[in-house]
């Protein structure tokens, strides 16, 4: 078939009409396509790359979206959308009003959840498939996770409400090599295959039902049997270990054979009892340099696909990420009680110099939130070492209860979150904003909140947040900044900074959206009005005496966060006024609306949300009703 073959796929059922020749063929379209789009746009390249042909067998052989295909993380289901409708707008993923790089049902019926964190899958199908068989339906629910999913609590935590019985129920393990499984051979395929075919687990069921009705020593021969076949299989295979929890093992299998993921899924499709498939993978797998450093390739910015170069960055300034990664080193040169926490974010949160050069101190615990943070309890207790938690904002809200029982609870742990993409994580979406976590930080007693404004003040924060011996909170966003060679300073907490006066307004600005703050002033300084400009460094405490005489001297109050209004900075200084009977006082309250925001370039949604500097100017004219004259005296 000519090289238009997937422009003519317009729905998974056109799968099943294809040749195996036509179907590696679109695979290798499938690839390309993949290739072309990330070069152009960045993107989770090398896990999509890894799941092409596995994605082709799935909807070969399954009927979606009747059947379900439920994706843990769901970052690499790029060849799924395309399969499914969706490729003339590939284009557009990770882009405004474009595709989403996650599953997201508004998109399509072929994306069952919402999905961007890990160790959701099995739960999820758990759930649909114990409602398909109270409702009577005969669907298939299938699951697909990668071997990082099982350092996930949860996941194990679904294994074990699996059952025999559970029929119809798949679940597809994508090793990629990374982590898990490396006894592989030709006798481990062979006996895998013979032990665990689908046929061979119904006659073994047969076996067992037979003996198990030989009066007097029944269910002794049943256990002997069933003890020889597990003896066999653990000697050669991982399989043990999930039938254990009831699933029948098979694999492990090529991911990137066609023929054979496609022979194995029709085997077991009906099979009366939970499958799990082990599919070994690559990540990567069609890009030379990609396979040779996953990492890199994980997530990679817009590049040249002939040559492997990134293209040239919009900004040679560093990151928040890239600040807290240096200061990491320098601190832990003069600490050697320094030690650092991260859940499977070493490269994202900028830690891998330090983990090189500093192994024993780094601690990367996996894909495993919640341990993370009451790893940290135990590793602060007695004081022993100075602990630093780095973990993404959106992350840490998998793991409030440890944060409140196992550190704050608990009387004098001071562990240090340094919370990165603390604000809007734009091309990733609703799943991966971190703009809910003031609001259950700042019910935690005795926590420290605060957020600098630029990289210079994040390395002041990181010098003394040891000495406040407090659970402390830092958190900052993935974007830009500045940093200064200039003396770092000492940082109090409850402490703030006026950073321009003025008259009647007063902006109260959160992090790095004092820039944005001092843009309004500017702004309103055109039309003749008057604007002082504080950063409360802190969130909690607040600098209370800087308030009392902030707002005795002005009339309007505006703040601006990059966080959700209800439980952030806005909501925090309402209660700050109304706790001191401030009155007639107008407060003007900007930031996160009360909704779920997608995803898109950060100016675009700072624009959808009324954030932008003339954007924030106008809305203050607007609801102070402000002429130059009243301001002015004129």
């Amino acid at each position: 078939m000519s090289d238009s073959l997937l422009q003519q796929i317009q729905s998974p059922s056109d799968l099943k009409e294809l040749t195996m020749e036509e179907l590696y063929l679109l695979s290798d379209q499938v690839r390309q396509r993949i290739i072309d789009v990330m070069a152009a746009n960045g993107g989770h390249l090398g896990s999509n790359l890894g799941t092409v042909e596995l994605s082709i067998a799935l909807h070969r052989v399954f009927s979606s979206p009747k059947d379900k295909l439920i994706w843990d993380v769901s970052h690499q289901t790029y060849t799924h959308k395309i399969l499914t409708g969706r490729d003339q707008a590939f284009p557009s993923i990770r882009k405004s009003n474009g595709l989403c790089g996650f599953s997201e049902p508004r998109e399509s019926a072929h994306d069952h959840f919402n999905a961007g964190h890990a160790g959701t899958a099995l739960s999820l199908a758990l759930g649909c498939a114990r409602a398909r068989d109270l409702s009577g339906g005969d669907e298939h629910l299938i699951s697909i996770v990668g071997d990082a999913t099982f350092t996930c609590g949860m996941s194990l935590e679904a294994l074990n409400n699996l059952s025999r019985d559970l029929k119809r129920f798949v679940v597809i393990l994508n090793d990629n090599e990374m982590s898990i499984s490396k006894n592989v051979g030709a006798m481990t395929r062979i006996l895998s295959s013979l032990l665990n075919n689908p046929t061979t687990n119904l006659i073994n069921q047969e076996i067992q039902t037979l003996l198990s009705k030989i009066p007097g020593y029944g269910d002794l021969l049943v256990e002997k049997e069933r003890r020889f076949s597990e003896s066999l299989k653990n000697m050669v295979s991982p399989s043990a270990f999930f039938e254990h929890f009831g699933l029948s093992y098979v694999g492990p299998i090529d991911g990137h054979n066609l023929q054979q993921m496609i022979t194995v899924l029709e085997q077991v499709q009906d099979s009366p009892m939970p499958i799990i498939i082990h599919c070994l993978t690559k990540k990567g797998n069609g890009i030379p340099y990609a396979l040779k450093d996953k990492v890199t390739w994980h997530g990679p910015k817009p590049f040249d696909p002939s040559t492997g170069k990134f293209l040239p960055a919009n900004s040679t300034r560093p990151t928040f990420p890239k600040v807290f990664g240096r200061q990491m080193l320098e601190m832990a040169e003069k600490d050697p009680k320094l030690v650092v926490v991260t859940p499977a974010m070493l490269a994202g949160s900028q830690l891998e110099a330090f983990k090189e050069r500093y192994p024993k101190r780094c601690f990367d615990v996996g894909i495993a939130e919640s341990h993370c943070v009451t790893f940290c309890g135990g590793l602060a207790h007695g004081k022993k070492v100075h602990v630093m938690c780095s973990i993404y904002a959106t992350f840490l809200q998998r793991a409030l209860d440890n944060l409140f029982h196992d550190v704050c609870l608990q009387p004098d742990l001071p562990v240090v979150f340094c919370i990165d993409r603390a604000g809007l994580s734009s091309a990733d979406g609703s799943t991966h904003h971190g703009i809910f976590d003031i609001a259950f930080l700042n019910e935690m007693p005795e926590m420290i909140i605060c957020q600098p404004r630029n990289g210079h003040v994040l390395k002041e924060l990181m010098n003394r947040c040891f000495e406040w011996n407090r659970p402390t909170a830092i958190r900052y966003p993935n974007k830009t900044t500045d940093e200064f060679d200039r003396v770092l300073e000492k940082r109090t907490p409850g402490k703030g900074e006026i950073l321009a006066e003025g008259q009647e307004v007063l902006l109260i600005g959160l992090g790095h959206m004092n820039d944005t703050a001092l843009e309004v002033r500017d702004l309103l300084a055109d039309e003749g009005v008057s604007a002082t400009v504080f950063d409360p460094v802190f969130i909690k405490p607040l600098d209370e005496e800087s308030l009392h005489d902030l707002v005795q001297a002005h009339q309007y109050i505006v703040t601006i966060e990059e966080h959700a209004v209800r439980g952030g900075l806005g909501q925090i200084i309402n209660q700050f006024l109304i706790e001191h009977g401030y009155k007639n006082i107008d407060v003007l309250n900007l930031g996160i609306p009360d909704q779920f925001i997608g995803h898109g370039s950060y100016d675009d949604l700072i624009r959808d949300l009324g954030l932008h500097p003339h954007q924030i100017a106008e809305r203050i004219k607007e609801r102070f009703a402000l002429e130059a004259s009243v301001l002015t005296g004129a």
